[in-house]
């Protein structure tokens, strides 16, 4: 709904009120202004959130909408999370991803070779007009686009104006209660966190909810290469993996300057949904095994049922002619199935091997393809 650069991609009623002049002989000024800012005083006009959230409602589809605490246009946000305007106490502000982006830790570098633009600090007005329309544009994201489910808050604001942030936080709750915030600049305040550009190593030690966000190209942006795309393979084996550990999986995509996807992202992401409309019961509203149960080897995740009286085992490489599960023991009159099949697989349970489920040769030839890539089963327990 609005990156760090502070364009609003639905109709604002919001105003900037002070924003820099780049142009002014002998360097930026702050200026006074009176505008939105956003996709509405374009000659598109067009609410693109708005048409978001209708084309979702009418589908089902649930809708999280990001949204960036600072505000590189509004020269009021100043000086958070690089922003361009910096005050002369810039070395207070923290830097995120250092370990990435080294360069970031010199402030000459951080913005080009000009290096910082030092303006004074914002005043008492200006952080209070500053936070007032921050509050304002999320309430008018939870409020005007029917039910939203979740708001991805991004980066971070000062410790100067937490109380306000807090209160804000508060007041957005209790107007509407069923909203989910990501934690990033709000701390305990948030419902869930996102890892970015990895997947967990182990179960996360948290009850917190939590989704991994991946690029699915080479960047968050649209990617012109159609070889920089992972695949459908990549993507639900990642799923797969984070489902396992009691997390969610997005792969990102970023259209085009008409606001179009890359038709190879399409594709692979037409080919996940073939492969989720076969294996999904082993994904959606599932949980994972307790402890260390959440996987065997390299190659092979679980997950369960809620009521815990199945089991779902996936297994990243075609198992050959038996698999055997170490973990799992079958109820005595289970009905082991593979994902998509009709006809129950044969199977014996041994004490010191665990459940070894009998794959017969022809099998595979079953399943069509393209969709011979991590292979589901499904266990009464």
């Amino acid at each position: 709904s609005k990156h760090h650069d502070g364009f609003s991609l639905f109709d604002t009623k919001t105003r900037v009120r002070n924003r820099a002049n780049w142009l002014t002989p002998g360097g930026p000024t702050i200026e006074d202004c009176n505008q939105a800012y956003g996709i509405m005083e374009t000659p598109f006009k067009r609410d693109i959130i708005k048409e978001l959230c209708d084309a979702a409602h009418k589908k089902g589809i649930k809708i999280d909408l990001y949204f960036s605490h600072p505000d590189w246009h509004d020269a009021n946000f100043r000086p958070y999370n690089y922003h361009p305007l910096q005050v002369p106490d810039a070395g207070k502000i923290a830097v995120l991803g250092k370990d990435r982006h080294p360069e970031l830790q010199n402030p000459k570098t951080r913005f080009g070779k000009s290096g910082l633009v030092i303006m004074p600090d914002p005043t008492k007005a200006e952080m209070a007009s500053m936070m007032k329309r921050h509050r304002l544009q999320l309430e008018e994201l939870i409020t005007k686009y029917g039910a939203i489910s979740m708001i991805d808050l991004d980066q971070w604001l000062g410790p100067e104006v937490w109380p306000q942030l807090r209160d804000t936080m508060i007041y957005l709750r209790n107007l509407c209660p069923d909203v989910m915030y990501r934690a990033r600049g709000i701390g305990n305040y948030g419902d869930y966190y996102t890892p970015e550009g990895f997947v967990p190593g182990n179960k996360e030690n948290t009850d917190t909810p939590w989704f991994v966000i991946y690029p699915l190209g080479s960047s968050f942006s649209y990617d012109p290469h159609p070889g920089n795309y992972k695949g459908a393979d990549w993507i639900v084996k990642n799923l797969i993996d984070s489902a396992a550990k009691g997390g969610n999986f997005m792969a990102a995509i970023g259209p085009d300057g008409t606001g179009k996807f890359h038709p190879t992202a399409v594709k692979q992401l037409r080919k996940t949904g073939a492969w989720l409309r076969v294996n999904g019961e082993g994904i959606y509203a599932t949980r994972p095994r307790e402890g260390d149960l959440w996987k065997e080897g390299e190659d092979i995740r679980f997950t369960r049922s809620k009521d815990k009286r199945t089991v779902y085992a996936f297994s990243y490489k075609w198992p050959q002619d038996k698999l055997i599960l170490s973990s799992v023991k079958p109820r005595r009159d289970a009905e082991v199935y593979m994902m998509g099949m009709h006809t129950p697989l044969k199977w014996e349970y041994d004490s010191s091997r665990g459940l070894i489920i009998d794959i017969p040769g022809e099998l595979k030839d079953t399943l069509p393809p393209d969709l011979q890539f991590s292979f589901g089963f499904k266990i009464p327990v």
